[in-house]
Formats: C-alpha cells, sequence, structure tokens
C-alpha cells in the first residue's frame, strides 16, 4: 500500500514533495467549546456571542460534554489512542476577531493521540497516512475587509466554536494524496457525525505543509518516521476546496525547487494561496510554539476521561465508509466505482439501501442512484434530504423495468414525472399508457410488416448480421418505443434466419 511515485522536473533533476496537512474541522454541536451561545450558521454578525466569547473579564470557561463526546468519537473513527487524561493551553497570541488575547487549545497533552486511516488516491491505488494527534480548541471570529475601505469589522458569531485540529504525519507525496485525504477524512467525519464537512460553510479548512526533497531521501527518514531532516516547510494556510488544495501544492513546490536550485534558501513560513492568480504569498513568518508561550489554562482542570464512557462511544460507532464500501461490493455485488461513490456521502448511502430494501435490483439501483437521481439533484442544486423522489418510488420503477412492464426510456418518463408531480409508479404506466408491448403476436406482425417493406435490408442482415439493429429501431419506432427490446431482438433473429 503505497504511493505511486510524483516527481517535478526541475533545472538540476527531479524533484519529490513531501505534504503534511493539519485539519480544522468544526464540531457538529448545538453550542460552543466553552460557552452556551449557538452555533448555527448564518445568523447575522455578533448575534451569537456569548460574555466569555467576548473576552469580558470575570468570565469564566464551562467544558461542553458534547463536544468531548464527538472529539473521542472522531479519535475511535481514526483508530487512534484516547487518552484517558488532556489538558488545556492557553496559547497566546494578538488579533481583532480574538477578543481574549489568547486560544483555550491543548498543546502537550491533547485529547487523541495517534492513529492512521486508508486513502484510496486513485481507483485500486491505496496508501496509508499517520495521524500525529488530534486536540481540541476554540475557533476565533471573522475579520472582514471588505465593507470599509478604510475600516476592519469583526464578527464574533464564529468565536468560541469548537474545532478539533487534526494533524497528520508528513506521509503525503501529491498534491493528489493531499485532496484524497482531505476527502477521506470529510467522509469519516460524516459519517461518524461529528462535522458536517461542508468547506464553503467554514466547517473543514485545510493547512498545508509543503516541503520538496531529492528521491530517495524520504523513503530514509520514513522508516523512522523522522523528516526533520528534509527540505524547509512552508505552511498554506486555509484551504477550503480540494481543487485549491492541489492548485496550492503545485505552484508552492515549484517555487521552492526554483529557489534552491538558484542558490537560493527557503523561509519557513506561513503563506496565503490566491485563488485568482493561482500562486502563493507571504502571510508571515512561521512561528514556533514559544513563540505562543503556552502554558496551562487556570481556569480549567485537566480532562479525565471514564474509560467505560469511552467504551460505550466505541460500541455506538456507525459502519464506516470503507467498512460499507467493502459490504455494498461483496453483498450487492457492485463495482468498487460505484460502491465508492455510494459510500463517499453518508446520505447517498442510506438512500440507496433504502431503495433496495424495497427488494429492487441492487446493481440498477446503484445506476439510478448515481445517475438518474444525483444527475438531476445537482442539476436542480437540491439536497437528496430534499429529494421530491422518495427511495420508495425509484426502488418501484426499477421493479417495474426487472418485470418487463416498462422500458428503461419509458421509466425516465416516469421519474420525470415523479419529480415534477409525485405519484405511484404503477398507477402513472397505467395512466399514461407506458407499458411496454411484449405480447408476441403483436410484436411479430410488426416484424413481418417491416420486413416485407424491406426484403433488401433483410437479405443484407443475413451476411451482416451486426445490421439487425436497423430493424430494431423500425420495430421500436413503429410500436411507439412501447416494444419489449429483449422481445424484439429474439423474433428478429427466428424471422431472419440468424
Amino acid at each position: 500500500m503505497s504511493e505511486p511515485r510524483y516527481l517535478i522536473p526541475g533545472a538540476t533533476g527531479d524533484w519529490e514533495v513531501v505534504l503534511g496537512l493539519e485539519v480544522h474541522a468544526q464540531v457538529l454541536s448545538t453550542a460552543k467549546l466553552f460557552s452556551g451561545a449557538s452555533t448555527d450558521f448564518g445568523a447575522q454578525p455578533n448575534s451569537q456571542v456569548a460574555l466569555l466569547d467576548a473576552g469580558l473579564p470575570g468570565t469564566l470557561p464551562v467544558i461542553n460534554r458534547k463536544c468531548v463526546e464527538q472529539a473521542i468519537r472522531t479519535g475511535l473513527g481514526l483508530k487512534a489512542q484516547i487518552n484517558e487524561w488532556s489538558r488545556f493551553d492557553r496559547k497566546n497570541y494578538f488579533y481583532p476577531d480574538l477578543p481574549l488575547g489568547y486560544q483555550i487549545s491543548q498543546f502537550a497533552h491533547p485529547i487523541v493521540g495517534e492513529g492512521e486511516i486508508d486513502v484510496e488516491v486513485e481507483e485500486g491505488e491505496w496508501i496509508k497516512v499517520g495521524i500525529e494527534r488530534l486536540h481540541l480548541e476554540q475557533d476565533a471570529g471573522k475579520s472582514i475587509h471588505d465593507l470599509d475601505p478604510a475600516s476592519t469589522y469583526v464578527d464574533l458569531n464564529r468565536a468560541g466554536v469548537a474545532l478539533m485540529e487534526i494533524v497528520s504525519k508528513p506521509h503525503m507525496r501529491s498534491p493528489a494524496a493531499a485532496a484524497a485525504f482531505v476527502r477521506t477524512l470529510r467522509e469519516i467525519l460524516r459519517s461518524l457525525g461529528t462535522c458536517g464537512g461542508d468547506m464553503e460553510k467554514g466547517q473543514m479548512r485545510a493547512d498545508v505543509n509543503v516541503s520538496v526533497c531529492k528521491p530517495g531521501q524520504y523513503e530514509k527518514f520514513r522508516e523512522t518516521d523522522d523528516f526533520s531532516h528534509l527540505g524547509t516547510r512552508c505552511e498554506l494556510k486555509n484551504l477550503n476546496s480540494m481543487r485549491f488544495i492541489q492548485q496550492a501544492i503545485e505552484y508552492e513546490a515549484r517555487r521552492q525547487i526554483e529557489i534552491i536550485e538558484d542558490g537560493g534558501k527557503v523561509d519557513q513560513e506561513t503563506r496565503l494561496f490566491d485563488t485568482v492568480k493561482g500562486e502563493t504569498r507571504s502571510m508571515r513568518s512561521k512561528e514556533e510554539a514559544h513563540d505562543y508561550r503556552y502554558f496551562p489554562d487556570p481556569d480549567l482542570l485537566p480532562l479525565v476521561l471514564d474509560p467505560a464512557w469511552i467504551k460505550e462511544i466505541q460500541e455506538s460507532l456507525p459502519e464506516l465508509p470503507n467498512e460499507k464500501r467493502e459490504r455494498f461490493e461483496k453483498d450487492y455485488g457492485l463495482s468498487a466505482y460505484d460502491a465508492a461513490v455510494l459510500t463517499s456521502d453518508t446520505d447517498r448511502g442510506r438512500y440507496y439501501e433504502a431503495v433496495v430494501e424495497t427488494g429492487a435490483d441492487p446493481k440498477l439501483a446503484a445506476n439510478w442512484v448515481n445517475n438518474e437521481l444525483y444527475g438531476r439533484l445537482n442539476k436542480e442544486d437540491v439536497d437528496i434530504a430534499d429529494s421530491p423522489v422518495s427511495a420508495a418510488q425509484i426502488g418501484g420503477v426499477i421493479k417495474l423495468i426487472t418485470d418487463g412492464t416498462i422500458s428503461s426510456k419509458a421509466a425516465k418518463d416516469v421519474f420525470e414525472i415523479l419529480w415534477e408531480k409525485g405519484g405511484d409508479p404503477a398507477e402513472i404506466v397505467e395512466r399514461e399508457g407506458l407499458k411496454q408491448v411484449s405480447d408476441t403476436g403483436e410484436l411479430e406482425a410488426i416484424v413481418d410488416k417491416i420486413i416485407a417493406e424491406n426484403p433488401e435490408q433483410a437479405e443484407q442482415v443475413k451476411e451482416k448480421p451486426k445490421a439487425m439493429g436497423w430493424f430494431v429501431g423500425q420495430v421500436m419506432k413503429a410500436s411507439g418505443g412501447k416494444a419489449n427490446p429483449q422481445a424484439v431482438n429474439e423474433i428478429l433473429r427466428k424471422k431472419l434466419g440468424l
């Protein structure tokens, strides 16, 4: 299980890129990490701010048990070590959207230790990515620079919202691997119900540490997991889409290679990715831990977890995406691709299984959910939770196809009516006259008439059997598209002597 080598050509030969990620995932919780303020998205600015979030003197933090539970669930889902003893620290820095003047985070003693996840970079190509740690921390507020050319506005609605910072080991070696890691992590978090994973709403964002080295250096340090002697890394901050993650890495790696090959030295710094120009730019020099003056938060006791509670959470974990994908392949006979698409989203997988539970053919159900249903959902920008066509209705359509009542073409007409007006598939077929013609006598009469009218084509078919498709098309046209294609093919072979 190793990633294919990704080489970047330079003036002095090929180079490799080494990547580690820090993913900030907003904890799915109705209240913030240390206050009771709401975490709803889209509220009026500064309408969801408790006294603690505003940094008012005399206020004290109170830990949100739900946020702790969500961190434990995530750690277990990442097959990571759950630390029964952890501690909150103060990370000191000043910024306008951080009223306290510090962030309550976890530094030396995080709630979750080492783990790992399997990531499919390309179809059939898997890598293992180590998880260094997961810790809980508060989010900051939001500075808004585009409302006034001379002023910066601050919205504190996000201040104090619980984040899980999930830190990977530098085990990724291509832009595609980094994007696949974030995608896989998002699938896991969604299936666990610990993060919504909507990157456009800021529920997930990634910081990517990028460094480059000559081929062969990575393997030497990978054996001991000691990457301290690899090239100087730069951190790309706040990337919020898979596409931007890949573009930013590609640009940054080439930038570093050019500096080194020109005899320069890469500065360790934090950089931002300009999505319009497609390039990174310096934001600030990269701080070290001592720059933040970490110390234990005096207002919070260490977090001590009951092993029985951890076990209870473990037993309540749902089936994870990779486990579900394997089950779909085994139980439903799906291809690896179809199973991967269906399990890429918790709601899609749940909908699919509801279709299969109606007795619908599993493979046909996969095609209908992935293609017909999701094609229309995406076109109309509708979430599957708001789909006007239910799983039971899709199952009904599929059963009408498999028992020969309707053709695949007619099924699409039924789906269109279901989407626009709803109803029962069987009743729609009856009302609209969409039943497939399977009556042998009726079909033979149509076939005989077409053969009689086209004797030259009938003779040509005997020499070129593939030309029979023309006759099939004529029969379908004559029947108004209602003829059963399988029955038509059988009758034509018999009548044409094939």
